[in-house]
């Protein structure tokens, strides 16, 4: 099969870069860019994972799948954002605080093996848009973005992933947990895990891949695509409302939103007043 002209793109990036540690969060971006990277050059690949509360199990599961089967270099770090009370109190830049201690902690893990690696990341040109103060974070410690560079998007990160044969082709986005917690919300591990378990349970009702389940204070506010609307009805909303509550009892009601799924909601409302 011939390569498509994104992945000889990114190729050529990366040729730049030939000691490199590719941060692999278990999203359809990082896997596809570790793959490469690793494929590319085995000898020169390191691919760091985060274990973190933040993480999804299935996120970090991924990793370890995609790791055995390719033969990854695998390291693992605990990024400590969880004793950092700044991150815990969930403001507006709570990316930037948390990408911070991840990258300070991989650039550290990867120090200490005896080798001087640039730290790399799965960030798209689709991320230029969006509000992600985690991108400051990675300029202000020297982390590249190859498909950045090499002026890829989402949908030519899928194209590589495609044309690869790699699983995650299709892998809906799933940022960190603490995305799915509105401004101001206390971020803790039972309230992620809770989340984990809202959105895990909505799926299996109605089959809906994409779906948050925002936490604001002690409500939880199901977000699904337009199209999807009609399918979360009253039985799904009690069963993830008694679901969260067996892992977070402080969640109290839940609803579906009155709007339809759109990534970044948690930073666009008033802050839950502390």
């Amino acid at each position: 099969m011939t390569p498509s002209a994104e992945l000889r793109r990114l190729e050529e990036q990366l040729a730049r870069l030939p000691l490199r540690a590719v941060a692999c969060s278990g999203g359809v971006d990082s896997l596809t860019l570790a793959t490469v990277a690793h494929r590319a050059d085995a000898s020169g690949t390191v691919v760091v994972h985060s274990v973190t509360p933040a993480v999804p199990a299935a996120a970090t599961a991924r990793v370890l799948q995609a790791a055995a089967a390719e033969g990854w270099d695998l390291r693992t770090v605990r990024s400590g954002e969880f004793d950092d009370p700044a991150y815990l109190s969930n403001p507006r830049n709570r990316c930037y605080v948390c990408k911070s201690h991840l990258y300070d902690a991989m650039t550290s893990l990867v120090s200490a093996a005896g080798s001087t690696r640039t730290l790399l990341s799965g960030a798209n040109t689709d991320d230029l848009g969006e509000y992600r103060p985690g991108l400051i974070a990675a300029a202000e410690r020297g982390v590249r973005h190859p498909y950045v560079e090499a002026g890829i998007g989402k949908a030519g990160v899928r194209a590589i992933a495609g044309g690869l044969g790699l699983d995650c082709a299709d892998l809906p986005a799933s940022p960190c947990l603490a995305s799915r917690l509105y401004v101001g919300t206390e971020v803790t591990p039972t309230r992620l895990r809770a989340v984990e378990v809202g959105e895990a349970l909505v799926t299996r009702h109605t089959g809906i891949r994409v779906v948050r389940c925002r936490v604001r204070d002690d409500e939880v506010r199901i977000e699904v695509g337009d199209t999807d609307r009609h399918r979360v009805d009253a039985v799904v909303v009690r069963a993830v409302l008694s679901g969260m509550r067996t892992v977070d009892p402080s969640v109290r009601t839940a609803r579906l939103d009155e709007e339809p799924y759109r990534p970044g909601r948690a930073f666009e409302l008033t802050p839950v007043a502390r």
